[in-house]
């Protein structure tokens, strides 16, 4: 079977229906102890996430700190019944496996889901990239970016798609 390649400025792109049809495939070289693995699952939780996330927001409303945020997301997420780590350390690993360092992934959920949270004024793509470093380095696929300071609630669903 042969893929077909989009090339856009420089970037190559596969069509949307070879990368979803390749993905179970890739993800078997990369599994991790996951709980939820299938994607109605995963937006199940993307959901009771994003609305802990505006109730949160509707209480607290906007202008405090990452911290008070993060705090308050961790409860809400543990009184609903999920499992939560904090501050988790991510370990940068060289392609020997030398480990190069660490991150530290602001809200940890379910073991399979990375949310980071912000509070600036808008979401940048250095965030965006921040959240792909993340998921690269531990070997995730699904993140969440959420931004508390901004005037309205910004959310971004971060999915990596191994293409190699």
């Amino acid at each position: 079977m042969s893929r077909k390649t989009v090339y856009n400025r420089g970037v190559c792109k596969m069509r949307r229906r070879d990368r979803c049809r390749e993905w179970p495939q890739k993800a078997q070289k990369h599994k991790k102890s996951r709980t939820m693995r299938n994607d109605q699952g995963m937006r199940a939780l993307c959901d009771q996430i994003r609305q802990t996330a505006f109730d949160l927001n509707g209480y607290l409303r906007n202008g405090h700190l990452e911290k008070v945020n993060e705090n308050g997301m961790a409860h809400r997420l543990r009184k609903i019944g999920l499992a939560v780590e904090r501050q988790r350390a991510l370990q940068v690993r060289d392609e020997d496996g030398a480990i190069l360092g660490d991150y530290f992934a602001d809200l940890f959920v379910e073991n399979c889901l990375i949310l980071e949270l912000k509070a600036c004024k808008a979401l940048t793509s250095e965030h965006v990239a921040q959240v792909l470093g993340y998921l690269r380095a531990s070997g995730q696929r699904d993140a969440m970016l959420i931004n508390f300071r901004s005037s309205r609630l910004e959310i971004k669903k971060i999915v990596l798609c191994f293409l190699w």
